[in-house]
């Protein structure tokens, strides 16, 4: 287990964690931000999004996260879909919301939870999610491994839970 594994598990691991996670698309597009050393494979891409915190309400708890990583303001436009993960140490039920940016420029963010020597956050971008699932398909989150195109994940409703 690396360093960064090893924090990660001593913040997060053993315990219920809820996330909120934004849909943002522009010209057919998916925004998402990669995460090393995260993910089986050591590589994760994902839509932007974190933890949310005590008294936050998950709209809130979105626009903070998108502008901590993407420098954007955004909109939440609707939510669509729950997705629960466990992966041990780490379990989570993720809230997935549709959003807009309203304001800002795009530029990568840091994860305030982590030292800047142990910063995750590795490169973000707006990408095609069918190129991705071909070339990079065990680095996606699994939300993104299990839906094959934009238009099938923002009509996805309901709980799913992808391994």
């Amino acid at each position: 287990m690396t360093q960064i594994d090893a924090k990660i598990s001593e913040a997060y691991g053993q315990k219920l964690r809820v996330r909120v996670c934004g849909i943002c698309i522009k010209n057919d597009q998916i925004l998402l931000v990669h995460h090393n050393p995260l993910g089986k494979t050591g590589s994760l891409w994902a839509p932007p999004g974190g933890g949310m915190e005590y008294s936050e309400s998950a709209e809130e708890a979105l626009t903070r996260e998108f502008k901590e990583e993407t420098g954007l303001t955004i909109e939440v436009e609707q939510f669509l879909f729950v997705h629960e993960y466990l992966d041990p140490p780490l379990h989570g039920i993720e809230l997935f919301f549709l959003v807009n940016p309203i304001s800002g420029d795009l530029k990568l963010g840091t994860d305030p939870e982590l030292s800047t020597d142990d910063q995750i956050l590795t490169q973000l971008g707006y990408f095609d999610l069918e190129v991705l699932r071909t070339e990079e398909l065990e680095s996606l989150h699994y939300v993104l491994q299990n839906n094959e195109s934009i238009d099938v994940l923002i009509n996805r409703k309901g709980y799913f839970k992808y391994h």
